[in-house]
């Protein structure tokens, strides 16, 4: 993705009782959210053994809690209501089957799942069994949280205290669904295990969402048995073999050791976070250097994500510009069009040679990614409520995760493949689990957390999502209506009983084709703001006062940096991709393959000629909403949004002379 664009704008409104914010520079160019400025360390930070101190940073904005947010009809409560029914169909036998096994415990009748689920018989098992437990614990929290379901609660606290009585047969500490033999054999560093310490994080991180999101008080007594046991395991080694063990993929092992610390109030599990700092991947970062490749993409974003939480926990600008550099290059120089990054899980390539790299193999832009990018997205937002952010935010949602989940059936991709000619291909029902169906019922139980945000005066409207807000603190309600991106515009009303004094903020997106009309209760305002920036409406909010925002889009070209020739096409925030047909596909293509087998079934790919620099002049609109047809070519193509496409063959990327 191209550097995000911002523009403030300044206008006196007081007619209207808006308020501008002040002045800023006019930008020309489309610029990233700033780094922090100064020279780079002359040494690298992170040389001496790490001291925590609590020193907690304040937040410039907070995203409010999903239990005030309340998603209204469209189409990510169908995505929701898709995966709610997925996760309904799991039982909860059949997911502690293998802790139960590890702890000697009997199973009933419970049948074991399959894939990186398959139980411990030799052939078919898998080392990272018992990960998916985790999401699926964190999972039904925020189903609880974010639309009170009360029987993904009770599935996941019959869990909770089936997971307790593994964790006391297994000595009271240690909790995993495979034995300790993986942790001798990692402490070995021979006949390398396939990341346990990753597995641990999950069920960690679902026991401490059950904790912090239902208040099960069993749960923070199982993760703070399991943090025990992590604490004397990793302060038995030496920093040294410690950091030779971190080689191996630990997940976010540092992330949710830090937020047990804050929400316990216990520093020593921030200490022991500390531990799973990896030097040689953090100093690099901390001095702004990308040495990115050819690393493991999945394996190091959540110690990014880590680092910005040790960040907000103790103030240490060294964790601070880790998380800094890392999303501005990786967003800015390692990001396809969609908003995902990697290829074959890893960046294969040197920076800002996309086009290079997307030659290199068809599985591009593992789903787990784009899950942990807006993870860190959302952190780097609190500090600056810079808009900026959420233009990110908003096209790897539109785009790589509202796409990806399977209608009806709640099933998930491992790979968004953006190779020409490729197709989706989505998790089986009960043999597949792979990290990406556990990133993706996770998603998708909590698409009410990043539509609203708050400081101590004022909403900040962020995402174009039909929802209700209710803010008791303030004694303020809003709902909005909207179909976008079906069409381009929304409207907010307020349903507040009393009248409430406060700033409203409206991201104005910086794909806008002009700064947007807006009204105020059928009243066109005189001013308004620039694409990329926010517009603020201060003012006495009345119950049936509406704001209602045009969001006018328009067609756009994204080259590849290292090959202009190579183009996506977008509309608005929508990345459209070419219809091209189905030919070939079977259900057992669709269904299964961790990503489409696209040399095996190769096809032709039309090329383009672009008559002029402005794709509308040969891409005409459909007879259908967001559709499009190219004209004038040796072979017209029908474009839609990529995330409509869900049986078919398309490319998003095209060769344009």
């Amino acid at each position: 993705m191209k550097g995000l664009n911002r523009r403030c704008f300044a206008a006196t409104l007081a007619a209207s009782g808006v308020a501008a914010p002040a002045l800023l520079a006019q930008q020309t160019a489309p610029q990233p959210p700033p780094r922090r400025s100064g020279p780079p360390p002359e040494v690298p930070p992170f040389q001496a053994p790490l001291e925590f101190t609590r020193k907690d940073v304040p937040a410039r904005v907070h995203a409010f809690p999903m239990t005030q947010v309340k998603l209204l009809p469209g189409l990510f409560a169908d995505a929701a209501e898709w995966n709610r029914g997925y996760i309904a169909r799991l039982p909860a036998g059949r997911l502690l089957y293998n802790f139960r096994a590890n702890a000697g415990l009997p199973s009933g009748s419970a049948q074991p799942f399959g894939g990186w689920e398959a139980k411990a018989d030799g052939k078919h098992s898998t080392e990272l069994r018992g990960h998916f437990t985790g999401h699926f614990l964190s999972a039904s929290a925020q189903l609880y949280a974010s639309a009170g379901d009360k029987e993904a609660k009770a599935k996941a606290d019959e869990m909770v205290a089936e997971l307790a009585k593994c964790q006391q047969k297994l000595g009271g500490g240690y909790l995993s669904a495979f034995p300790t033999e993986l942790f001798d054999r990692l402490d070995s560093l021979s006949q390398l295990p396939w990341a346990p310490f990753y597995t641990i994080h999950k069920i960690m991180a679902g026991l401490f969402d059950m904790y912090t999101l239902t208040g099960n008080q069993d749960a923070r007594k199982v993760v703070e048995g399991m943090a025990d046991w992590a604490d004397k395991w990793s302060g038995s080694k030496t920093e040294e073999h410690m950091q030779d063990i971190l080689n191996v993929e630990f997940g976010g092992m540092a992330e949710v050791l830090y937020n047990l610390a804050a929400a316990t109030d216990n520093d020593q599990w921030a200490k022991t976070g500390d531990r799973f700092t990896k030097k040689r991947f953090v100093n690099p970062l901390a001095s702004r250097r990308d040495e990115l490749r050819p690393l493991h993409v999945n394996t190091h974003i959540p110690q990014v994500i880590a680092a910005a939480r040790r960040y907000e926990i103790s103030g240490n600008m060294r964790f601070h510009d880790v998380a800094d550099f890392f999303f501005y290059e990786v967003s800015t120089a390692r990001t396809y069009v969609t908003g995902g990054t990697s290829n074959g899980e890893a960046w294969l390539a040197q920076p800002r040679q996309l086009a290079a790299e997307l030659k290199m193999s068809v599985s591009t832009a593992e789903c787990c990614c784009s899950y942990n990018m807006l993870k860190l997205a959302r952190h780097l937002y609190t500090w600056t409520a810079d808009p900026r952010y959420f233009d990110y935010y908003e096209r790897a949602l539109l785009n790589h995760r509202i796409g990806t989940i399977q209608p009806k059936t709640g099933h998930t991709q491992y790979y968004l493949s953006l190779t020409p000619g490729a197709w989706k291909t989505f998790n089986s029902e009960d043999q597949s689990f792979w990290c990406c169906t556990g990133t993706g019922v996770e998603e998708y139980s909590k698409l009410t957390d990043s539509i609203y945000w708050h400081d101590d005066d004022g909403v900040y409207v962020n995402l174009f999502i039909p929802s209700e807000l209710n803010w008791p603190e303030k004694g303020f309600r809003l709902r909005q209506d909207t179909q976008f991106p079906n069409q381009p515009r929304t409207a907010l009303t307020v349903t507040s009983d009393k009248p409430v004094n406060l700033p409203l903020r409206l991201r104005i997106p910086s794909w806008l084709a002009s700064a947007p009309t807006v009204k105020v209760n059928g009243k066109t305002l005189e001013a308004t703001a620039s694409p990329g920036s926010y517009l603020t409406l201060t003012r006495t909010w009345k119950k049936g006062d509406r704001v209602e925002m045009e969001l006018p889009m328009r067609l756009h070209i994204e080259s590849m940096p290292d090959d202009p020739n190579v183009q996506a096409i977008l509309y608005g925030p929508l990345v459209l991709a070419g219809d091209l047909g189905a030919e070939g596909l079977t259900e057992q293509l669709i269904t299964g393959p961790m990503g489409p087998r696209v040399q095996a079934l190769p096809i032709e790919v039309p090329t383009f000629r672009a008559t002029t620099a402005d794709p509308a002049s040969w891409i005409k609109p459909g007879d259908q909403p967001l559709t499009f047809r190219t004209t004038g070519q040796p072979k017209d193509v029908t474009l839609v949004p990529l995330n409509s496409i869900f049986d078919k063959r398309y490319s998003v990327y095209w060769q344009v002379s």
